[in-house]
């Protein structure tokens, strides 16, 4: 029998850097949601553990122990049980949305009900990447510390709506690090209990930011352009996720949304451009 999840992809609406550790990680704060667009991953009994990839976005991708699913599944799998693990690649690689890091925690959650196994702690799986833990929870939520600190956000209007839109450039988040030319930003506004519509939630995210966006354009210098293709397109707010190249334009609903990603997509049939609406 055939277990399947869905891993959606994140969208960093805000990250701030507000610091670095030690050891060389970035302190974040961040707020994230979720799109209604992303990969799937399914599992079946097996008596080793594999992984196989297909899809329109796996090409460079392989399915070996180095993969974040593969290394995942080790995380949770009891002594002598195993499975055929299947991923449905549809989000772009390097691309600021949180793929691999939703595939690794969209596969524990499954892996967790396939064997009926509790989740890892979370020290091990925050050791998969500062991603994996927001992904593991799947809702809307303030992050900070190095990911592994999330606050729930619950304020945040019905109905919203994302345009995304990367330009097929992918972008190694520690060379997007290693440009930042300050360290020790301020952190986020504190967030409201609740947001009256999706203008009073652009407005609030209007006067935050992504401190990565600049050292990220000046890499990918396409990120501006898609950026401002997607600030024409009637948006409530254009903004980069993540270390990039993916952008997104907010919308109060899906309607608007999915117009303006036809035009864009009729525009630049070279680029990757999805709606999607914003899950709860």
């Amino acid at each position: 029998m055939t277990a399947e999840e869905f891993a959606p992809a994140k969208i960093n609406l805000t990250l701030h850097v507000t610091g670095r550790r030690g050891d060389g990680y970035h302190l974040l704060d961040s707020l994230v949601v979720f799109a209604g667009v992303g990969d799937r991953i399914a599992a079946r009994p097996a008596e080793g553990l594999t992984l196989r990839i297909a899809g329109p976005e796996a090409a460079g991708l392989d399915g070996g122990e180095g993969n974040l699913v593969m290394r995942a599944a080790r995380l949770i799998a009891p002594p002598g049980r195993g499975a055929a693990l299947a991923l449905d690649k549809h989000l772009p690689l390097a691309s600021g949305i949180g793929g691999g890091s939703a595939d690794a925690a969209a596969a524990l959650r499954l892996l967790s009900r396939v064997w009926d196994r509790p989740l890892p702690a979370p020290e091990a799986v925050a050791a998969l990447g500062a991603d994996v833990p927001v992904c593991l929870a799947g809702r809307p939520a303030r992050m900070s510390g190095v990911g592994e600190v999330l606050a729930p956000a619950p304020g945040l209007p019905e109905g919203l709506a994302l345009v995304l839109v990367n330009p097929r450039r992918a972008v190694a988040t520690p060379a997007v690090f290693a440009a930042l030319t300050r360290r020790d930003n301020p952190a986020m506004a504190p967030l409201p209990g609740r947001f009256g519509d999706a203008r009073d939630l652009a407005g609030w995210l209007c006067a935050q930011r992504n401190d990565l966006e600049a050292p990220a354009r000046a890499i990918c210098p396409d990120i501006a352009t898609v950026l401002d293709r997607i600030a024409a397109g009637g948006c409530l707010l254009a903004r980069m996720s993540g270390s990039g190249a993916t952008c997104f334009g907010l919308y109060a609903d899906l309607a608007g949304a999915t117009a303006a990603a036809g035009r864009i997509a009729a525009d630049r049939p070279d680029w990757w451009v999805r709606a999607a609406t914003v899950l709860r």
